[in-house]
């Protein structure tokens, strides 16, 4: 009588179980998502080691849900390649400077345009106030920004030494092919430069095809250009912008929780990459004087009337063909008008 109690027992414990199972089924695994993001920048460069640290925080905060794969030093090939890669989607996003932003909302690039700035309390003043537009150009083209950052200053590096507009019109000028504030700075300055991808310039440089380029110089270090060159312009030609972005398909995917860990994260990191860029382009300058490299053509060399004609000019064509709108560069001369009549900051030059 025992066995066949403990025998019913046995299987109304193993049918309760069974019933159990069925009405709750175990829990489906979260599922993790993968962010595949290609960016120029080398290994072991500031830029790519500040976005190491934000895959890897990234990874952390969201326990493996969320997951960086980095591609530096342009293996997935230059800007308009890796968009190309984001539309079919075998990337997810990149770092891009304003060359590349340039094929998804070109306004921004109204922040790059030739001897705009005097310093960069004035390109912050412009940029916090156009951010909102630039935000919502790149969300209205397919794009989601996750933080803004800059290269820096623009200079000239060259194996001759370079004291005038005219004597850039001797030189073997290296322009990123097909980049049209590029072309616009070189036809108002009636330069004829020698268009080539960027991943191609370190050769070109080596065998004698450019003996110019322009970069920050945390660039020229970082892609060695300065190996190949003797003399650097001590006036900056231009800002140059960038920003974090992923497409807006693969950002409306991912949950809530990771949308909103994503935009944070990549604007702390936006910042970071701004303050210790500017930092440590600062350091570089120093740096290739350290290593011998010649600085020539200071501010007082220019003629700032020949400046503000081919500042002119080059707008003028790109408003013309509609790549930066008469709007957009009325308006930021409106904003830098406005700073420029407000009060100076404490301890200002006269």
């Amino acid at each position: 009588m025992n066995r066949k109690l403990h025998y019913r027992l046995r299987c109304l414990i193993t049918w309760l179980g069974l019933c159990a199972c069925l009405a709750c089924p175990p829990l489906a695994a979260e599922r993790t998502y993968i962010l595949k993001f290609a960016t120029l920048a080398p290994a072991g460069t500031t830029w790519m080691n500040l976005l190491q640290e934000w895959a890897d925080e990234v990874r952390e905060k969201s326990r493996g849900r969320l997951i960086f794969k980095l591609y530096p030093g342009g293996v997935q090939g230059d800007e308009p390649d890796v968009l190309r890669k984001i539309r079919f989607g075998q990337l997810q996003g990149g770092a891009f400077t304003g060359y590349g932003i340039g094929h998804f909302y070109s306004p921004a690039r109204v922040l790059e345009l030739p001897f705009l700035f005097k310093d960069i309390d004035e390109i912050d003043y412009v940029r916090e106030r156009f951010m909102p537009e630039i935000q919502q150009g790149y969300r209205d083209n397919g794009y989601e920004m996750l933080g803004w950052m800059e290269v820096g200053f623009i200079y000239f590096f060259s194996r001759e030494p370079i004291y005038s507009i005219d004597d850039l019109k001797q030189r073997r000028i290296w322009h990123w092919q097909g980049d049209p504030l590029g072309k616009a700075f070189f036809d108002a300055s009636g330069i004829t430069p020698i268009p080539l991808s960027i991943i191609d310039v370190y050769t070109s440089l080596s065998t004698g095809l450019v003996d110019t380029v322009y970069t920050p110089p945390l660039g020229a270090i970082a892609f060695q250009w300065f190996t190949k060159t003797e003399y650097v312009t001590n006036v900056p030609m231009a800002n140059g912008i960038g920003s974090l972005v992923v497409s807006r398909r693969f950002y409306q995917n991912l949950p809530q929780d990771l949308q909103k860990l994503l935009k944070s994260t990549g604007a702390v990191i936006g910042d970071r990459l701004i303050t210790e860029t500017r930092v440590e382009n600062a350091e570089a300058l120093d740096l290739l004087r350290k290593k011998g490299m010649k600085f020539v053509l200071d501010p007082e060399d220019l003629d700032t009337d020949e400046v503000a004609e081919i500042s002119r000019k080059a707008s003028d064509s790109l408003m013309r063909s509609g790549y930066i709108p008469k709007t957009v560069i009325d308006q930021v001369n409106a904003w830098l008008g406005e700073y420029r009549a407000g009060p100076k900051p404490e301890n200002a030059p006269l």
